[in-house]
């Protein structure tokens, strides 16, 4: 399948009038209201990011791209059970949750599953039609950790 890069998509959009969907959902706009959780997750304070992120769940229990960040932040901190919990229920919500495919594929890989991670690999191979980030990102992460881990 061909794969366009995201600037070629940009520009594509751009011509039509349209903005590309990005799956972290808007997270690198500043005015996105899940900036400010965004920017605590780059600063790596994960703990508050976890904070504000269940408080801001208790208003949208439902929202996707919240349980993404929350188990993205648990993940970091080693809280591998509760960040499965939090991508799997983001997936129920959006099964092609771009964000939470690669980053659960990445959990999976830091579990010593790949095989796992070549299942959400595969998610994003279908959903990123024209090419994404986190297909790309993915498959680098599963490429490292078969070159580091050889069977």
């Amino acid at each position: 399948m061909l794969k366009i890069t995201t600037l070629m998509i940009a520009l594509l959009t751009a011509g039509f009038g349209l903005t590309p969907v990005h799956a972290d959902g808007g997270y690198n706009d500043k005015d996105s209201p899940l900036a400010p959780f965004q920017q605590l997750i780059e600063d790596e304070k994960y703990q508050q990011a976890i904070t504000e992120l269940d408080e801001a769940l208790r208003d949208k229990p439902d929202n996707a791209d919240l349980l993404n960040l929350l188990a993205y932040s648990h993940r970091k901190l080693g809280h591998f059970d509760v960040a499965m919990e939090n991508y799997l229920n983001a997936l129920k919500i959006d099964s092609d949750h771009r964000g939470a495919n690669e980053y659960l594929g990445e959990l999976y890989l830091q579990l010593g599953q790949p095989e796992k991670a070549d299942e959400r690999l595969a998610i994003l191979d279908k959903e990123c039609f024209f090419g994404c980030d986190e297909y790309d990102k993915l498959k680098r992460a599963i490429e490292n950790y078969r070159k580091q881990n050889p069977s």
